[in-house]
């Protein structure tokens, strides 16, 4: 039985709630956080890295805009995520927004963890900014789930070592990991570790099926009801 390690935007839920939700809640808040919290080391720990990225600017005001740009052309910068995820528990604690979550990833999850599954989570997203979207889903607080999290500090997800790492981080031999995600250039840098690969190709975050040469020779699936009920280990083909 393989240790399940999923994705999460477009994996377990849909692209749209990061990109019309998440993401321009954290550009509107960003300048009054930094404003008021840019002094805590918690919060300049992010922001100097940012700005050594950026030519080591120092004025608040001019990274704030950065990382904005950066916030609209999606971009994977650890501390852009971590500052993020900071700005997010706000929303989610005060109940502006829950995390959306596919009714078949909810089940499916719960349905493994119950059978004895061990299930991780390797994401772009901070680790707490991962824990805050499970803990607050449309379907409950999922993070019991869970035995742990990833996120870039390990490596970028189209990095190959960077699933070595976790599989080491983990304790397993990479071919005891499944990894699960939307992106066929992920899976090809975890198939390249080692890792057995299942490409989620949802109609509602992709409309034109990526079969044949587009799935990149990945198992594929449109969500998690058509991996197989009675053995999680084993995959049915995509619809």
């Amino acid at each position: 039985m393989p240790i399940i390690l999923t994705d999460i935007e477009g994996t377990t839920s849909r692209i749209a709630f990061v990109k019309e939700v998440l993401f321009p809640y954290a550009r509107r808040a960003l300048p009054a956080f930094v404003r008021k919290h840019g002094g805590e080391p918690s919060v300049r720990r992010w922001l100097d890295a940012a700005a050594l990225d950026i030519g080591g600017v120092v004025d608040d005001e001019c990274i704030v805009e950065i990382l904005q740009q950066w916030i609209d052309s999606d971009r994977k910068h650890t501390a852009l995520k971590a500052l993020q995820g900071m700005i997010w528990k706000t929303g989610y604690e005060r109940g502006e927004y829950r995390a959306h979550i596919y009714p078949d990833a909810a089940e499916s999850l719960r349905r493994w963890h119950a059978d004895g599954q061990r299930l991780y989570v390797y994401s772009s997203g901070s680790v707490p900014a991962q824990r805050l979207f499970f803990a607050h889903t449309e379907a409950g607080d999922l993070t019991p789930l869970f035995s742990g999290y990833f996120d870039t500090e390990i490596g970028p997800k189209r990095a190959s070592d960077s699933y070595r790492r976790i599989a080491a981080e983990i304790g397993c031999a990479p071919a005891d990991l499944r990894f699960l995600s939307d992106v066929v250039e992920e899976l090809d840098a975890a198939r390249e570790a080692g890792l057995d690969t299942v490409l989620i190709d949802r109609r509602e975050d992709y409309p034109t099926p990526r079969t044949d040469a587009a799935s990149h020779g990945h198992q594929r699936v449109t969500g998690f009801d058509a991996l197989a009920e009675s053995d999680p280990t084993a995959t049915q083909p995509g619809r």
